[in-house]
Formats: C-alpha cells, structure tokens, sequence
C-alpha cells in the first residue's frame, strides 16, 4: 500500500539510466523554409556586390559590350585612378578630419556625462539632463537641418569643416550615453567604494576604474559612430558649398553627375568610398554587435 509506482517517463529519466535514440537522428527537425530564405537573402546582398566590384574593374566600351555579371576578361585599373586623379585623396581627408573630430569629443564627453549620470543620478539636475539626452534619441536628424543651418550660419562656419563636426557630436551624444551608462551601472558599487577609501577622486576613479571595465562599450560606441559619420550625407550637402570641402559620399554624389555615363568609374568611386568604412566594420563588428547587444539587454 504504502509503495510508490514510477511511470516509464520516470524511469526513463532515473539516475544511471540511458535513452536511446535511432542512429542519425538528432532530436530536432531541419529548419528548410529557414535555411532557404538565408539563402535567398544572402544572394540578394552577395550579387549586387559582386556586380559593383566586377564592373570597376572592367573598361568602358567592355561594359556596354558583355553580361553585366561577367567577369573581366582584361580587368583594368584605369577607374580608380581617374577615381584617385579626381581629388579623392582630398575628401577622403575632409571625412577622416570630420569623424576623427566628431567621434573622439563625442565619446568622451559622453563617457564622463554617463558616469555623472550613474553616480550621481540622485540629484534632480542629473536627472533632468538624463531625460534631455533620451529626448534626444527621438530627435531625426532632419527635423532639425534648418534651425541647425540658422546657428551654423549665424556663427559664420558655413562651408567650413567646423560646421560638420558640431553638428555631428551633437547627434552622437544621446546613443553614447544611453549605452556607456548601462555598462558603468553593473560595475559593482563595492568597486568605487573601495576606490573612495583609498582616497581616489571621482576623476581618479573614472579613469582607473570605470574606463578600464567598461572598455568594450567605448569601444562599440566609437565604431558606431565613426560609421555613422562617415556615411553622412545630409550634413555635408546643407552646411558646405565649395568642392575643397566635400566628404566622400557627397563627392561620390558629386563625380556621378558627372561621370553618369561612365559607370565602371562610378563603381570604382563607391568601392573606394566604402573600402574604409568595411574594413573597420570587419575589424570591430564583434565588438560592435556584443557592446550594443549587452548594451540594451542589460
């Protein structure tokens, strides 16, 4: 009466028991309608990119004469440098000036702003300032061209590349702090108490102790941004007006009204224009997708 009877899922599972399985089954259904739909997406993004690497290394009379997504019989290298002959060099240093100028205020002020944020979110102006850069977050870009192309033209900075940098470090703030306060607030508490009793300043502790932790996160929002300044377009056509002073993609806008007939040279202009950008991205995508990720999941 008083024994107990084990069902044969019980048993199944009991310590020192075995399951068996059929040989070459693993457990789980193939996911085909999943598998072809990666595969269809990546030939969607696969094949244009072959077609613009391909295309710039052929001529133009080869162009107009074969399959578009043949590949050069006599592959040329006479479009990159009519690319380069045409003050490439030049925009490529107005953008590297823009995103190095951009990005390195941007990130540090905005690595201080969090840390104030966390230690001291108390306090009803941290709070306030908190909610100033959320609001920011909802603020496009385009919203605010004109009252930004006001300021930039009452300061008289119009056409110069200060004009492009202001206005960028403004816009990377917000994103910034929103992800390097996530990562300060899960370093332990204990941490900065210690560091106050062996008498370090909050300047000491920000930088011997909540860089060194939250190090990744710098380092997601730094390529975050540089990609995002980098590809900027908007900017660059409402605040500049002479060529000298042109970024890569408005110089690619520029060189494909002018070279609209030649398209191996246009091309060759946007896999120049991208090669920078990609490569960081193949550099830093690890450390960029995990930092947000944690970033936003935490």
């Amino acid at each position: 009466m008083g024994m107990t009877h084990t069902t044969g899922v019980e048993r199944a599972t009991a310590p020192g028991t075995r399951t068996r399985r059929r040989p070459g089954t693993t457990g789980e259904r193939p996911n085909w309608l999943g598998g072809a739909v990666g595969w269809l997406w990546l030939a969607v993004v696969i094949v244009p990119i072959y077609w613009i690497v391909v295309t710039s290394f052929k001529s133009q009379s080869t162009y107009y004469a074969t399959n578009p997504l043949a590949p050069p019989g006599e592959p040329t290298l006479a479009n990159y440098k009519m690319v380069i002959e045409s003050d490439f060099p030049l925009y490529f240093l107005n953008s590297l000036i823009v995103t190095i100028g951009a990005v390195v205020p941007a990130v540090a002020f905005a690595f201080m702003a969090a840390y104030a944020i966390v230690r001291g979110g108390t306090g009803r102006f941290l709070r306030g300032v908190n909610s100033l850069f959320l609001m920011g977050l909802a603020i496009p870009l385009q919203a605010t061209i004109i009252p930004i192309y006001l300021i930039i033209i009452r300061l008289r900075l119009y056409d110069s590349l200060t004009a492009l940098i202001l206005p960028s470090i403004a816009f990377a703030i917000p994103l910034s702090v929103l992800v390097l306060a996530n990562f300060i607030r899960d370093v332990p508490k204990e941490l900065f108490e210690s560091m106050r009793l062996d008498g370090a300043g909050e300047i000491m502790t920000l930088w011997r102790l909540a860089f060194p932790l939250t190090r990744p996160a710098v380092v997601t929002v730094t390529i975050y941004n540089a990609l995002t300044i980098w590809n900027g377009f908007l900017l660059p056509l409402i605040l500049t007006q002479s060529p000298d002073k042109r970024t890569l993609p408005l110089a690619l806008w520029s060189f494909q009204g002018q070279y609209s007939v030649n398209v191996p040279a246009v091309l060759a202009s946007v896999v120049l224009t991208t090669l920078p950008i990609l490569i960081l991205y193949v550099i830093g995508r690890r450390q960029l997708l995990s930092g947000l990720t944690a970033g936003f999941g935490k």
